[in-house]
């Protein structure tokens, strides 16, 4: 299964792919689509919509996993976040591929074990089970890679709670 986790942003949205076979992780590509900040706001979400349906057609993923959105003080920013999220679901969409979202909180607890973990411990655990020799660049790819891992696992739970005793799977 390759799955392709998306943090996203206005100005940076992070993405990165990896690919989840028999319990092992395989990190295809990771990195962020960046807008240049003096686009107006409508221009820099019509780049994002862009760049993702490429990515998306790039990396051909089976499924897309997007962190679902948490800000506590600047509203604006939030906003803005939103719309740059709503462009990026409909780039999904528009290529039919299974989306999924996740809580920070969801992100951290697959990844860590603990729903309270530090961003440094989901960086360096991101790290470790990618195999990575250095931390993933920029920070947003990182959380990225965090989210694709949390649909692996959660994904791969999901299969083996829905099998049946014969082991086929329940429909």
């Amino acid at each position: 299964m390759i799955v392709l986790g998306i943090d996203p942003g206005y100005a940076t949205v992070g993405f990165g792919a990896v690919a989840y076979e028999k319990g092992k992780f395989t990190p295809l590509e990771y990195g962020a689509v960046k807008t240049d900040p003096g686009l107006s706001f409508q221009a820099r979400l019509f780049e994002i919509h862009r760049d993702i349906l490429s990515l998306i057609d790039h990396i051909k993923p089976d499924a897309v996993a997007v962190e679902e959105l948490f800000f506590n003080t600047n509203v604006k920013t939030a906003i803005e976040v939103g719309h740059a999220r709503g462009v990026i679901v409909l780039a999904i969409t528009e290529k039919g591929i299974p989306f999924f979202e996740y809580t920070p909180l969801e992100v951290k607890q697959a990844v860590v074990g603990y729903g309270r973990a530090e961003k440094r411990q989901v960086m360096e655990m991101t790290k470790v089970l990618l195999k990575l020799s250095k931390m993933p660049k920029p920070d947003d790819a990182a959380d990225a890679l965090a989210i694709a891992i949390c649909h692996a696992h959660t994904a791969s739970s999901q299969l083996h709670t829905q099998k049946g005793e014969a082991g086929c799977f329940i429909t």
